[in-house]
């Protein structure tokens, strides 16, 4: 009697767990979640002493249009108060870069931690600028920038935001409506909308996503990339918690959230894409044809294809 009353209750758990691990496996593919490092890492770094570039920051930014790869990258001298420059280089496979022999393409301003939106038939960066404050530069060509200015976000009431950082701009256009995304002191997400890129409005003034619980965002979290896909929205996510010691720097790691209306999102189980102690962070998922590569920029830029079984 003991045995068929054990047995009863494990088909009872297995007709709830199974449709859990499904649901699970349905939301986050095994091409969105495992990777692992190509063995010619890194494929793009700084130039180092002597050039524009001693070091790279932060996210950069990775269109593809069939053979023809391009990014935008932030430059800089590698000290803390250094002018933040945009560089520009070109690849046939997203692995072989050549640079712009103009870099930096843009530095009359602070830019970095850009996002980069094709939209008829003009270019639009989403970057941070000084002190952290988000704004929009357009383009013709990806080559030459002209800066409209700071981005103007405002409470669901239409009042104005607190004054402080508000940065990592990621934008995702759909259906007439620019939906931006952006991190305060990466303590929390929020999002914003607009129909004009003029003025955007707080959907909530709560962030619809926040740090933790577990320890791979535990206290810092920021949106580095939309992309869609499976029917779903899919949010590359970088996070960290603060070092015990505060001497030593944060390790920052690269996560996955999904959601079916921008608004409400599921953080994957199974976070981050890779170990923390590889501190790679500034995450995007980039199709290259036949499936998805996870690329990390900061501060070198690293190549995960996905992990093969």
């Amino acid at each position: 009697m003991l045995e068929t009353r054990l047995q009863i209750c494990l088909i009872w758990l297995a007709t709830i767990l199974l449709p859990m691990q499904v649901r699970a496996q349905e939301l986050f593919p095994d091409e969105l979640t495992h990777f692992e490092p190509i063995a010619t890492n890194p494929v793009f770094t700084a130039a180092g002493e002597g050039h524009w570039d001693v070091k790279i920051r932060e996210r950069g930014w990775i269109l593809r249009n069939g053979d023809e790869w391009r990014m935008w990258y932030t430059g800089y001298d590698g000290t803390r108060s250094g002018q933040k420059m945009l560089g520009y280089a070109t690849s046939s496979d997203g692995l072989s870069w050549k640079r712009h022999p103009g870099n930096p393409i843009y530095k009359d301003n602070w830019v970095e931690d850009v996002c980069v939106i094709p939209h008829q038939g003009k270019l639009y960066m989403f970057a941070e600028g000084e002190q952290d404050r988000a704004q929009l530069l357009t383009s013709i060509d990806g080559i030459t920038w002209t800066r409209i200015g700071r981005l103007d976000i405002r409470q669901k009431s239409g009042e104005s935001i607190d004054d402080g950082p508000y940065g990592t701009p990621t934008a995702w256009f759909e259906n007439g409506i620019w939906n931006l995304f952006y991190e305060r002191g990466d303590k929390g997400i929020w999002l914003a909308r607009s129909a004009d890129l003029k003025v955007f409005t707080n959907v909530q003034d709560e962030p619809v996503l926040v740090p933790g619980p577990d320890d791979y965002d535990r206290d810092l979290i920021a949106m580095n990339q939309v992309v869609q896909t499976n029917g779903r929205y899919y949010a590359v996510l970088h996070g960290s918690k603060k070092p015990d010691d505060p001497s030593q720097p944060s390790l920052w790691a690269t996560s996955l959230a999904t959601s079916s209306d921008l608004i409400h999102w599921t953080k994957y189980a199974g976070n981050p894409l890779r170990p923390v102690s590889e501190n790679k962070s500034s995450g995007l998922l980039i199709h290259d044809g036949r499936q998805f590569r996870l690329y990390t920029m900061h501060n070198k830029v690293d190549v995960h294809r996905p992990r093969s079984n």
